[in-house]
């Protein structure tokens, strides 16, 4: 599936409003302004439809629900996770099963052969956890569908019949599988289960075969590569212990230290729709990674968490030689952002990447 056009011929977007950039024309590739690409896209674009191998269609169904549920208790609307949240990992993948066999009714039993595979697995993606999903209860017209996992072992080894670890959540079952798809340091490969469900119910009720929707498997996941989160990221960074030497300087100097600076986030949101790419992110539906911008303040205050560098610039600047630059007024804090994508093969993945949302400002 090719992209809608070319994504150079979008750059436009990204130095210009939202609102304005309704209004414009697009340019032609020459005259596009020399802009560096925003980092999130950079790393997004690999992963964009029209590179080697895209061959998913839209995503939808159980699966779909499962992890935009998932991705709502981790991240909140503009993609900054949750400081609270539970995941263990900065990426899950959601791999779906491959079915086989032939009619999988017999009477009141559904009998299903499910294959997980799992080759081709990026290096740099270390596995942490991996549980299966599924639901063991499905309300029927007269009665209800009861469903089991059993593993499949190789051989004449006996199946393995598989329990929750928790109590389901929203009806939803997770089955541990780690042990079965990690042995010493054997990669992963591929996982077969079989999917067991009883119709149950009143006597004399029917109802027509329904079949359930097939499990699918959750890969926990450490992804080490540059730009990612990491997995113990701390939900406040320390300030750096800044403004010492002001706090040295003279009274007369400490008192103007409070002017007003006008340095400050201003707002740089981008649409995943105008860049076409809404229809394999599925959340968020913007990026607004701001930026900062304005003048510095003459004389540096202590909680604006400028360092003593900067403010010996600023000093230099005003009282010994003008030709010396003022501070820039630059980021000071990040944020991380959650994304969450439809994968070339179909998978559904939820990934975090790290400093990709400005939060406050700073002199340097």
């Amino acid at each position: 599936m090719a992209m809608p056009y070319p994504f150079t011929s979008l750059l436009l977007l990204l130095v210009v409003p939202l609102s304005q950039a309704a209004n414009l024309s697009p340019l032609p590739l020459g005259s596009l302004p020399a802009v560096p690409t925003l980092p999130l896209l950079q790393a997004l674009q690999t992963r964009a439809p029209g590179s080697p191998g895209w061959q998913a269609g839209p995503a939808s169904g159980q699966p779909l629900r499962y992890m935009l549920n998932l991705y709502r208790r981790a991240a909140d609307r503009e993609g900054r996770p949750r400081r609270r949240r539970s995941l263990g990992a900065n990426t899950i993948r959601l791999v779906q099963a491959s079915s086989h066999g032939g009619q999988p009714w017999a009477g009141r039993w559904y009998l299903q052969a499910l294959t997980y595979h799992m080759e081709g697995q990026p290096e740099v993606e270390h596995l942490l956890r991996a549980t299966v999903v599924y639901l063991p209860s499905l309300s029927l017209a007269h009665g209800r569908l009861l469903c089991a996992l059993e593993l499949v072992m190789g051989g004449e080894a006996p199946r393995v019949l598989l329990s929750p670890a928790a109590r389901p959540r929203h009806g939803w079952a997770e089955v541990d599988v780690t042990p079965y798809l990690v042995l010493g340091n054997s990669s992963m490969g591929s996982l077969a289960l079989r999917h067991v469900c009883v119709r149950a119910g009143r006597a004399g009720g029917h109802d027509a075969p329904v079949a359930p929707g097939h499990p699918f498997l959750l890969l926990y996941l450490n992804d080490t590569q540059a730009g990612l989160a990491p997995l113990a990221a701390e939900p406040h960074r320390h300030r750096r212990d800044t403004g010492t030497l002001a706090h040295a300087l003279p009274k007369y100097l400490q008192e103007q230290g409070g002017e007003k600076s006008d340095c400050s986030l201003r707002p740089f949101p981008v649409s995943f729709a105008q860049l076409g790419w809404d229809h394999w992110i599925i959340a968020p539906h913007r990026y607004n990674p701001r930026y900062c911008k304005g003048t510095c303040p003459h004389l540096l205050r202590y909680d604006f968490h400028a360092p003593n560098h900067a403010v010996v610039q600023s000093f230099v600047h005003q009282l010994v030689d003008a030709n010396v630059p003022r501070p820039s007024c630059v980021p000071y804090r990040y944020s991380p952002i959650s994304v969450l994508m439809i994968e070339r093969n179909g998978a559904i993945l939820y990934k975090e990447y790290e400093n990709m949302i400005a939060e406050s400002c700073t002199c340097r």
